[in-house]
């Protein structure tokens, strides 16, 4: 019997809180010389955390892999320089962890952190805040409009 997909719409509020959790985790690591967001996703977690790290000096890998509501192939658009030495990576989510594997291998020595962690791809995480089942589809804020959804009586 295949697993039926949960959805888990998250606030910008519920974002911003988790990201600044994130950041409380990181700063017990730091000091970071830069962090690289993985684009789209960890645009706006890798702001907040760089943020409250005060880490001013932010890039991005450009990585392509899903459509708005599933995963496919991945496609690298931007890379950086370097072995990722005292880099911090920010993400929003490791799903599988295919994305993670390709950054990883592109800077092995960074420490990946993401905002929300499936079991899939956790074990690539260095640092997460909160943790998903593998069949829950987090729907971002950027992602989102308000519109009428019914009970989760009506979808059974």
């Amino acid at each position: 019997m295949a697993l039926s997909q949960h959805d888990y719409p998250v606030s910008w509020e519920q974002l911003h809180r988790d990201a600044k959790a994130l950041a409380w985790r990181l700063a017990e690591i730091q000091p970071w010389q830069r962090i690289v967001a993985i684009t789209r996703g960890g645009l706006v977690p890798a702001a907040i955390v760089s943020r409250e790290l005060e880490v001013r000096l932010v890039d991005t890998i450009c990585v392509s892999s899903y459509d708005h509501q599933a995963q496919g192939d991945l496609t690298i658009l931007k890379t950086i320089e370097g072995d990722g030495e005292n880099t911090l990576i920010v993400d929003d989510l490791v799903d599988t962890g295919k994305t993670a594997k390709v950054v990883r291998d592109m800077l092995p020595k960074a420490h990946l952190a993401t905002v929300y962690a499936k079991p899939a791809g956790r074990p690539l995480v260095d640092t997460f805040v909160t943790e998903v089942s593998q069949d829950t589809w987090i729907h971002f804020p950027w992602d989102l409009e308000l519109q009428f959804v019914k009970p989760i009586a009506a979808n059974s």
